[in-house]
């Protein structure tokens, strides 16, 4: 779903003031030097701002100052007098202190971590830090109000003549100036949402419920916004690491924070009537995910009052060229620290120069009614909720008025009316419509998508050149019902191959869901250890342009299937599947599927296998969109997921071959290891009880393909190891540049360090093995030694490619083993 934001680009990127006091300017020393993260605040106020890495800075309020204050470690504080409300481009020169007393401390570049005021205030932070907020009690309940806008921002005279916005220029008598950078932008979308939340710290339960909904611009892309929604996820200040667009940055209050962050007691004053003292930070080195920024901390509970955070632009993230947050807390009962507002506001841009255009993503969330120790029972926080409440949708404008924890501003309550006006607009139905197909892979049609465009072509041994073409029935992204198909043709083999399916959602509470289908291709068995009966299942004999060596072992398959399935509790998934296969060589000049029948000890080529099967899949902490028979996952590879497959062949039933039964389990578990990056596992387990033949068996999945794919093994062919009992664990760590970030000439490049190794120990029996015997292909379990491989490899280059090297452990004596490879792939990560 990051190709959302990509989409975003395409359309917008492609392409009043309301404060009372505004002021912009660089901060520098006598040598004409720039001053990063010098502190920037209005006289008699705690409303400031820290220089940016060329010691620029941009603050302002609805309040009128006449002055402001600069100040930096080692250098003399200077009073800045104010002629006008509007004051941009200051130049502010610095000097260096000259008679500091011997008894105060000076820090300048590096502070110390010892006799350091600042570093003592964050001790006694750790130490009080779960005394506050809600976790200090038993259960707790409050209102939220979260809203979400998108905003165009450098809007300057080129975007607006520019012909891409031929006919839609009245879109531009609404901008405005942002608050924390002083740019330019655009309202483009706005949503809004009204919840209850509630929360039982005995049970760890927590319970959401929508109480209104409502959205300008994209009024249908639940995807979009449940994604931005997820980049946003909730977050908590206190802990040690706070995890954005998938990285873990370290946060300024982490008890870590004294190795990655400089601190300097700069001032103290009342906030609120809590007598405060401000503390400000920034990254004692480049391109680590870090902060500057600066905190208001209350001197008797030593909790934090304010706090901002903005990403630094060395940290080593994509597409985000400004990451802003603050954070406002209030007291309850004189002793807790409750938050009351969480602004976020990030610049998605494709170049992290000062003066490239870019989308704001801006969250703004308000907390009120807090309530406490009324618990609940358990049932109360595992129920479904009804995904769909059509009066959440459609509250009245007084609903809204009476909610809101804020008022909407002027440019904000404009966008309601602008964007319904815009969706008129033929020029932007057509720049929608190129964001849309690049973002979903398919063009849409009148209740019909043509696609998925990035499946059109494709090249393997059997078939050559193959086209392909397909479309699904498409009218809302919340359709009860939904058929898919598609066509396709080899050149090579000339022949001509499809698939079909339909689902219908019969209850929308429990995802109760029937689907049924038919599919007749060529395909490559064993591409992954855990196989069901998707019919609307690919494989890399589709897809792969590019393989290493031969990939002849390819299988025609004829596959319907029927299946029901039901969502008893969120993210639990119960489903059987009753289908009918046929298999057999897609050439059989080039790969046999041959066996023995074992009654009649006849030769056959083909195989056809009625089975039933039963499958249990438990995805915690995964996020969805959407509530109809399809749903969109919103953070992919994000979850934990366990996966239990029980399936039995059934003898006799039309005609059915063989008799067994196949018990799989699979669990695949990421791993954020704070600073240190992010690991991935998965482990694979299964057995098959009866005797099949190879078409049937648990074949260990090669890739012969130039991409890296995880869970399969790059160094091995298809076909090489095939087992009825196998355990495999694959593991690959991303250490998102934290050792390249500390050598110098790799630092710049922003490139990410991947390691990885992978293992699998099989069996196969001897009657399994006599029985595939005609099949002339050698039959080898990893049951010596544990096969197992690693690899070293490289993201981020050129902020969209990564490049995996390959290395064998053993069985190098097998046929046609490959000791070294190379594979790579594409993606548009963060």
């Amino acid at each position: 779903m990051k190709y959302w934001i990509l989409g975003v680009f395409v359309i917008f990127v492609s392409t009043y003031s309301l404060a009372q006091t505004k002021v912009s300017g660089h901060v520098r020393d006598t040598n004409q030097q720039p001053i990063p993260f010098a502190n920037v605040v209005f006289e008699n106020s705690t409303i400031g701002t820290i220089t940016n890495e060329n010691g620029k800075f941009y603050i302002e309020s609805d309040d009128t100052y006449d002055a402001i204050k600069v100040s930096f470690i080692g250098f003399q504080t200077q009073t800045i007098t104010l002629d006008r409300k509007t004051n941009y481009e200051i130049e502010i020169l610095l000097e260096e202190e000259t008679n500091s007393l011997d008894e105060v401390v000076i820090y300048k570049g590096k502070t110390s971590k010892k006799n350091n005021p600042a570093i003592d205030i964050l001790r006694k932070i750790w130490e009080n830090r779960r005394d506050n907020g809600v976790k200090k009690f038993k259960q707790y309940s409050y209102d939220k109000y979260e809203k979400l806008e998108f905003d165009l921002n450098t809007i300057d005279s080129a975007l607006i003549n520019s012909r891409v916005f031929n006919g839609m220029e009245f879109i531009f008598d609404d901008i405005d100036t942002s608050r924390i950078s002083g740019k330019t932008y655009l309202p483009i979308f706005l949503n809004e949402a009204i919840s209850k939340v509630y929360g039982d710290n005995i049970l760890n339960e927590t319970k959401e419920v929508l109480t209104g909904n409502k959205n300008a611009g994209f009024s249908n892309n639940q995807t979009l916004i449940a994604f931005v929604k997820d980049l946003y996820s909730d977050y908590n200040i206190y802990d040690n690491y706070l995890k954005f667009f998938d990285k873990s940055f370290t946060s300024p209050l982490s008890r870590t924070g004294i190795g990655v962050y400089n601190y300097v007691l700069s001032d103290s004053a009342y906030v609120d009537n809590k007598w405060c003292y401000n503390i400000v930070y920034y990254p004692r080195r480049k391109n680590e995910l870090t902060f500057k920024g600066d905190f208001w901390v209350n001197d008797t509970t030593w909790a934090v009052k304010q706090i901002s955070l903005e990403v630094t632009k060395s940290a080593n993230i994509n597409w985000v060229k400004d990451l802003y947050i603050e954070q406002e807390f209030d007291v309850l009962n004189d002793s807790t620290f409750l938050i009351t507002k969480d602004y976020f506001q990030s610049d998605f841009a494709f170049s992290k120069k000062e003066k490239s255009r870019g989308v704001y993503g801006k969250r703004t969330t308000l907390y009120d009614n807090y309530k406490f120790d009324i618990p609940k029972d358990k049932k109360f926080y595992q129920s479904q909720i009804d995904p769909y409440n059509e009066d959440v949708y459609n509250r009245d404008d007084q609903f809204w008025s009476d909610a809101r924890m804020e008022a909407l501003n002027k440019d904000e309550t404009k966008v309601y009316t602008l964007l319904d006006t815009l969706r008129t607009v033929k020029a932007f139905k057509r720049l929608y419509n190129i964001g849309t197909i690049l973002a979903s892979g398919y063009v849409e049609l009148n209740g019909f998508d043509f696609g998925p465009l990035f499946s059109s072509f494709g090249y393997n041994t059997i078939e050559g050149f193959r086209l392909r073409a397909g479309g699904r029935t498409y009218f809302t992204a919340n359709d009860q019902w939904r058929i898919e198909g598609y066509g396709a043709y080899g050149f090579k083999d000339e022949k001509f191959k499809y698939g079909i399916s339909g689902k219908y959602l019969l209850d929308r509470k429990s995802r109760l869901i029937v689907s049924a289908g038919n599919r007749r291709d060529v395909e490559q068995l064993g591409a992954s250890l855990t196989n069901t009966n998707d019919v609307e299942g690919r494989s890399l004999a589709s897809s792969s342009v590019i393989a290493t060596g031969d990939n002849n072992r390819l299988t025609s398959i004829n596959l319907t299937a029927l299946s029901l399935e039901i969502e008893p509790r969120k993210n639990l998934t119960i489903g059987i599947t009753g289908s009918f296969r046929k298999l057999k060589p897609a050439d059989r000049d080039l790969f046999s599927l041959d066996f023995y029948d074992p009654e009649t000890n006849e030769l056959k080529s083909e195989i056809k296998q009625t089975e039933i099967s039963t499958k249990i899949t438990y995805s915690p902490g995964r996020k969805t969109t959407g509530y109809g028979v399809d749903r969109i996952i919103v953070n992919d590879g994000d979850y934990a997921q366990l996966f239990l497959n029980y399936s039995a062949g059934l003898k006799g039933i039309a005609e059915s071959d063989f008799e067994y039964e196949k018990l799989q389990f699979f669990y695949r578990q990421p791993w954020n290891v704070g600073g240190f990056g992010k690991l991935n596992s998965s482990l694979e387990v299964g057995k098959t009880f009866g005797n099949v033949p190879l078409g049937l068996l648990s074949v260990v999945p090669g890739n012969q393909t130039y991409l890296s794919i995880y869970n399969t093994f790059p160094l091995l062919n298809f076909y090489e190891f095939v087992t009825d009992t196998y355990t495999s664990l694959h593991l690959e760590h991303n250490f998102n540049g934290r050792i390249f970030s500390r050598i110098p000439l790799l630092r710049e490049l922003n490139l990410r360090e991947l390691v990885g190794v992978r293992g699998v120990w099989g069996e196969l029996s001897d009657e399994n093995r006599l029985l595939s015997e005609p099949s002339e292909l050698l039959l080898i379990a990893p049951d010596e030694e544990i096969y197992w491989e690693y690899s070293v490899g490289v993201g981020n280059i050129f902020k969209i490619f990564r490049i995996d090297f390959h290395f064998r452990g053993n069985y190098f004596d097998n046929p046609d083993a490959r000791s070294f490879g190379v594979t790579g792939s594409f993606g548009f990560y963060f």
